[in-house]
């Protein structure tokens, strides 16, 4: 039943029955939790009319206690919320991560919508005591300089290997809000493929942010040192990993801007976690690349957005680790995504999965697939690898215009060797020298069956060196080319 004032009659009960209350509020933002159950039982037939004045008067007593209570915490929740988005105005999508108890409603808080950063990194990071961190060797550079290797053993804890970038000088008190805030904003997420936060030292200098330790590195120079080493499943499966961290990422409503495979690392099981959450003090032109047309034209970021960007990541990851749009110019990049050019499928690509590419690069975000959408193609592709060569009907989506890439200058090579250098293949120099390919003409004559006996035996490498000798070939035929 339900009141619209402090007070209920409950009616029509039976006599020597016991009965049990329980009470919850209502406001605008919904239904409150229920308060502790309250028992009573009815008076038998003969006692009900001397003692019902009595028993009616605990019963409303009681009520009126608990409806009290629940309007007072009520007051305070809604109390609090409407300080919060004072204090957070203008940042719809920025209130995305606390969890509304009874409503089930995911929120993720912008750390710079708190008057002092180190609020949200209380409320959302450890602070770790810098005894128990022992700083090792330097592993890489994040936005806010080195990044070393270390280890954090607390006390009464096992010692785990970490990451740790530090802000060793004191710099300006924006760029300190920044490194912090990248930290509260880490420590709100809990995902098997998002970068996990440690720890952070705010209480003395330098400033450091503690995260786990990934072994293999940024996602491009990984690949590109492994160039032609895992099959198209492997491949699907790191995808897969990082469009699930970003589903993730979207439900509660956060925008990653930054996504690239140089923001995903690889740690030594081969498990790709997404990083680089929250503002970097990069300017936005480094990721014009990644960048969706509407990204580039009103500076509006979105889910949709992201999705553009994943689909640059795709491509990254089945070219092993190729530069988006190769050496092109930016205003090159820019006319070509203007003229709704695309990026051709790397060599060796399964069409399914370069289907799926042209998906997340249609102009219309509305027509980009979520990333459910994305991971159930990932999954559907690993339980049956059968589609990942489907082709799919031309009516299926519009069409889409590829770019060719860059072509090689063939009048800057002078051998094989430094067509082998070109293309990125340069390890082979000393077999073709051993093998007597010592001309454009020799090399042209390669095929699939001639690899195995050069040792060129990576499925990556494989391919990338037929489609250049296509290349190669077709440059042959043209009228006035001088063979070498």
């Amino acid at each position: 039943m339900t009141s619209e004032t402090n007070m209920a009659t409950v009616r029509q009960l039976s006599p020597g029955h016991i009965y049990g209350f329980q009470v919850r509020a209502r406001t605008a933002a919904g239904h409150g939790p229920y308060g502790g159950k309250v028992y009573f039982q009815t008076l038998p037939q003969g006692e009900l009319s001397t003692q019902l004045p009595e028993q009616l008067s605990l019963v409303i007593g009681s009520i009126l206690g608990a409806l009290a209570f629940l309007l007072l915490a009520a007051i305070t929740v809604l109390a609090v919320v409407f300080q919060r988005k004072r204090r957070g105005t203008g940042y719809t999508e920025q209130l995305q991560q606390y969890s509304s108890p009874g409503l089930g409603v995911k929120y993720y808080i912008d750390p710079s919508t708190y008057e002092d950063p180190c609020q949200a990194i209380r409320e959302f990071a450890r602070e770790v005591d810098p005894a128990y961190i022992k700083i090792e060797e330097v592993i890489g550079a994040g936005s806010f300089g080195e990044v070393r290797r270390g280890r954090l053993q607390p006390r009464g804890r096992r010692e785990q290997a970490v990451a740790i970038q530090a802000l060793w000088t004191g710099g300006a008190e924006s760029l300190q809000m920044a490194f912090l805030g990248q930290a509260a904003v880490l420590g709100q997420f809990q995902h098997p493929n998002i970068l996990r936060l440690e720890g952070v030292v705010t209480k003395s200098r330098p400033l450091m942010v503690l995260t786990e330790l990934m072994e293999l590195g940024p996602l491009d120079s990984f690949l590109r040192q492994r160039e032609g080493q895992f099959s198209s499943l492997q491949l699907v499966a790191m995808q897969r990993g990082v469009a699930a961290a970003m589903q993730y990422l979207s439900s509660f409503a956060f925008v990653h801007r930054a996504l690239s495979a140089r923001s995903v690392l690889v740690n030594s099981h081969l498990v790709c976690k997404v990083a680089r959450l929250g503002h970097s003090p990069q300017g936005p032109s480094c990721m014009l690349r990644w960048a969706a047309p509407e990204v580039i034209a009103h500076g509006k970021h979105t889910t949709s957005s992201d999705v553009w960007s994943f689909g640059v990541v795709m491509w990254e990851v089945m070219s092993y680790g190729e530069r988006p749009y190769w050496d092109m110019s930016d205003p090159e990049v820019l006319n070509a995504i203007e003229q709704e050019f695309r990026l051709p499928p790397p060599p060796g690509c399964p069409p399914g999965l370069h289907l799926l590419m042209l998906d997340t690069w249609q102009k219309d975000r509305t027509q980009r697939p979520h990333f459910d959408q994305l991971v159930a193609a990932f999954d559907k592709m690993i339980r049956k690898p059968d589609t990942l060569q489907a082709g799919g009907s031309s009516g299926d989506r519009p069409s889409q215009a590829l770019l060719n890439p860059v072509a090689l200058d063939f009048s800057s090579l002078d051998s094989p060797q430094a067509w082998l250098s070109a293309i990125g293949l340069e390890c082979y120099q000393d077999t073709f020298s051993r093998c007597g390919l010592c001309t454009f003409s020799d090399v042209a004559q390669l095929s699939l069956e001639d690899l195995p006996a050069l040792g060129i035996t990576l499925a990556g490498h494989q391919k990338k060196l037929l489609h250049n000798v296509q290349l190669l070939q077709r440059h042959l035929r043209q009228p006035g080319s001088v063979e070498v």
